[in-house]
């Protein structure tokens, strides 16, 4: 079966429109990504329709819907060709850009027709209604809105097409319960205002793609052979841009090594509203972790380490109190991201313990340090995160995290804590609301390296706050969701791509 005529390329489409504004026929102009298609869809194409002579619809491209990575439900192809297939509808483009403007631009609609629920544009938390509007202004057309059907293709997918398991569903419908989508964004928006600090080790992650030509000749290994490599700023990095996506300013205070530094890497890889205090450690190349993977499978076949991870020298030491002693004051919470790499002095981890406004501590067990960084070095913290294997470490008993959860907060007298449990979800414990489990919201999991750095950096921005921890756990976990469906640390958490999320899970 043939294309639908009706569907044209965007460049296609520009020249048939240009034709068609020469004789005159006006241009209606109406984009989104119609994921399931419904009335509510059908009635807002037909009363567009009536708006002029030729109805245009473009379509989101897959990749650049923000729904979080369970959407769109169908590729845009089929999404096309759905549209494609109405009668009041006259042609059909899938979008070569994230929004419409470029596109408004290209093809000079003289309407460009949006639904009723875009009516009040303080409600569009992307602001692209705004710049949608200007940009039809600047071609000489107006903005217009229908005002039939409201319907949700989330709300429909989510009860009727579901695409969680059976347990997820029923957690999100009593969440939905409790909780409106205006108070859980509610406190993603006070969390803007925070200024946090973070601290800990920077580690460029790197991951070098490779293609198996087969086994060696000489020996009995695999041979691969190198195609590309692409590095990511992980560590306290990835944590400082994780909250620069959520705050206004950040402060970060970290160390590069005196060989192999990068710093140009690191300063380019920040979030412009990071104010990074970049130390030395002397005698040491700065943390690369650099991961062979089969660029065919995505499979992971070695991960090479390149530190020096014996403890701060004297004058490095120095140095790293003196920045802390400057950069602690005025902050709303800091946020330690220990590595066990050798950054965190016992002195530095006392003036953190002694000073630090609102303490969250995330101590990591990671195969350059299993069984030699436990929590317990902290003997205090507003709030901790840790997953299950950190708790075993440290309480060296396997499964039973409540007992472990309340252990660790005995010992290091925190009254708030998380533990992220992999594809289990998460558990919360405070001692007025008790333990909270919250299921994993992933479903799609392409890398699991940095989830945790994600749910550490906004649980720890909505415990300062004291947010309910049912939406603590909540958002931590779509944090958790966005960061396992993308390699590495490639895309950092971003407020509005979060909220997005949020919204079609509560839908």
């Amino acid at each position: 079966m043939g294309r639908n005529p009706k569907i044209r390329t965007l460049d296609e489409l520009a020249v048939c429109l240009r034709k068609l504004k020469a004789a005159g026929k006006r241009i209606v102009h109406s984009h989104g990504v119609f994921d399931l298609l419904h009335i509510g869809h059908i009635r807002h194409f037909e009363e567009a329709r009536q708006m002029g002579d030729v109805l245009v619809v473009t379509i989101t491209r897959d990749e650049c819907v923000n729904k979080g990575p369970h959407r769109p439900a169908f590729p845009h192809d089929l999404r096309a060709e759905s549209v494609a297939a109405l009668h009041c509808v006259d042609y059909v483009a899938v979008n070569q850009w994230p929004l419409a403007v470029e596109t408004i631009k290209l093809l000079k609609p003289d309407i460009y027709a949006k639904g009723p629920d875009y009516k009040v544009a303080e409600k569009d938390i992307t602001g692209g209604i705004s710049t949608e509007a200007e940009a039809v202004r600047s071609v000489g057309g107006e903005i217009r809105f229908t005002d039939d059907l409201v319907f949700s293709s989330s709300n429909l997918l989510n009860r009727h097409l579901s695409l969680f398991p059976p347990e997820m569903d029923r957690y999100l419908e009593e969440f939905r319960k409790r909780h409106s989508i205006d108070e859980v964004l509610s406190w993603l928006e006070r969390a803007s205002k925070l200024r946090p600090l973070v601290v800990g080790e920077a580690i460029i992650d790197e991951y070098v793609f490779c293609s198996a030509i087969g086994k060696s000749t000489k020996d009995p290994v695999l041979a691969v052979l190198r195609e590309k490599i692409e590095a990511y700023a992980g560590g306290s990095l990835a944590i400082a841009n994780h909250l620069a996506g959520l705050c206004g300013e950040v402060r970060l205070v970290t160390q590069l090594g005196d060989t192999e530094r990068r710093e140009d890497f690191v300063r380019g890889a920040l979030r412009p509203n990071v104010e990074p205090i970049l130390l030395t450690k002397s005698d040491s190349p700065t943390i690369h972790k650099r991961r062979i993977v089969d660029r065919y499978s995505g499979n992971k076949l070695l991960e090479v380490y390149l530190m020096e991870d014996g403890m701060t020298a004297r004058e490095d030491a120095r140095a790293l109190l003196a920045a802390l002693g400057q950069s602690l004051g005025g902050r709303d919470l800091t946020v330690v991201a220990d590595y066990g790499h050798g950054m965190l002095t016992p002195e530095a981890i006392d003036l953190l313990c002694s000073t630090a406004p609102f303490l969250t501590v995330n101590v990591q067990s990671n195969a350059g340090n299993r069984g030699f960084n436990p929590i317990s070095k902290y003997k205090r913290a507003d709030y901790v995160c840790l997953a299950a294997h950190e708790v075993e470490i440290e309480t060296r008993q396997r499964g039973h995290m409540r007992e472990g959860q309340l252990e660790v907060a005995r010992r290091i007298n925190s009254s708030r804590f998380t533990i992220t449990i992999g594809k289990t979800g998460s558990l919360h414990y405070t001692p007025t609301e008790g333990f909270i489990e919250v299921p994993a919201l992933a479903t799609r999991v392409l890398d699991r390296v940095g989830a945790g750095d994600a749910v550490l950096a906004v649980t720890a921005l909505l415990a300062q706050l004291g947010a309910p921890w049912d939406i603590v756990g909540f958002v931590g976990n779509v944090a958790g969701a966005e960061l396992v469906a993308e390699l590495g640390n490639r895309m950092p958490l971003e407020r509005v791509a979060l909220s997005k999320h949020i919204i079609a899970l509560m839908k």
